[in-house]
């Protein structure tokens, strides 16, 4: 690993790189900082209470621009906000400890921002690697139609892949990411960005890799629904009386009735045939895909072919 000469210009934004239960991925992250076509950058790696962290970032501590924050565990939100207290710069990066960087990704998002005082962050699109999807795009299965307004962030015609790069002053303008909610902080601080009259820009390439693993937090649909209600119930008390909370009532119902669904697969997993069908009855048939919908048809005329029903689901 080379160290890049002292005599370079002052930095200009600064990696957050939050570390808990990566392991030899942290060295993925950090790598790809190192490779980006820009040098000046920092990079703040905050342990979140994960011991093992420290050994992995060790060998980077040579070179100045990379700093090691020891912590206690408080969540993502708590590290983010922990490590940019400590931030300079004008530009604050996002990058998960096990996720990778393509080396035009800073220089990319950095002249985006760069475009207009107005933008307070930006974001792009991304490829997954890892246990599925490999090579396929974040945009497939989030769409992001532009133009990327808060109704549309709100609507998910736009979806906002998580490794924004953001103004300080924007970011820190809204009191950083909310400690208090567990999963979609930062859906919830994108959307306050955004109600705090902050614009949106985006890369329409994947200039970032983001890597699929089993058990992850983000697989946890029941619990990232219910979070994302929360999160989207306040937006509408917050927007009350603007134009978009229209769109915030529309998404709180949606997703009450898509945690329905959820929990409706749940009891069909479980054997509940008729606490299942209820539920779907109750979420209505427009979630649910044709397939399904079929597949529905067949289970109350048939409750016996439930289970091969699910697994060809599984397998779908």
């Amino acid at each position: 690993m080379t160290t890049q000469s002292s005599e370079r210009r002052p930095a200009a934004v600064t990696v957050v790189i939050p570390a808990y239960r990566v392991g030899a991925m942290l060295h993925d992250a950090i790598d790809s900082v190192l490779a980006q076509d820009r040098t000046d950058w920092e990079i703040v790696v905050i342990d979140d209470g994960d011991r093992d962290a420290a050994a992995h970032v060790a060998p980077y501590l040579a070179d100045p621009r990379i700093r090691f924050l020891e912590t206690d565990n408080g969540g993502p939100s708590t590290a983010r906000n922990r490590a940019m207290a400590t931030v300079t710069t004008p530009y604050v990066a996002l990058l998960d400890g096990d996720d990778v960087y393509e080396p035009d990704f800073l220089s990319s998002m950095i002249a985006a921002l760069e475009a207009s005082p107005r933008i307070g962050f930006v974001t792009s699109d991304a490829t997954f690697f890892g246990a599925d999807r490999e090579g396929e795009l974040f945009s497939a299965y989030c769409p992001q139609q532009l133009p990327a307004t808060l109704d549309r962030v709100l609507r998910r015609e736009f979806n906002i892949f998580g490794l924004t790069v953001m103004r300080r002053e924007a970011i820190m303008g809204i009191g950083g990411f909310d400690t208090s909610i567990i999963s979609s902080e930062d859906f919830d601080g994108w959307l306050r960005l955004l109600e705090a009259g902050w614009e949106l820009a985006y890369v329409p390439r994947p200039i970032v890799r983001y890597r699929r693993r089993a058990n992850q937090a983000s697989r946890n649909s029941g619990g990232m629904l219910r979070t994302a209600l929360t999160v989207t119930g306040r937006a509408r008390e917050r927007l009350a009386g603007r134009p978009e909370a229209k769109a915030a009532e529309e998404m709180c119902d949606r997703i009450a009735r898509q945690i329905m669904i959820d929990d409706a697969f749940t009891d069909l997993e479980q054997g509940r045939v008729k606490a299942a069908l209820a539920g779907f009855d109750r979420a209505g048939p427009d979630l649910l895909g044709p397939r399904w919908r079929r597949a529905l048809r067949v289970i109350r005329v048939a409750p016996f072919l439930a289970p091969l029903l699910l697994r060809l689901r599984k397998h779908v």
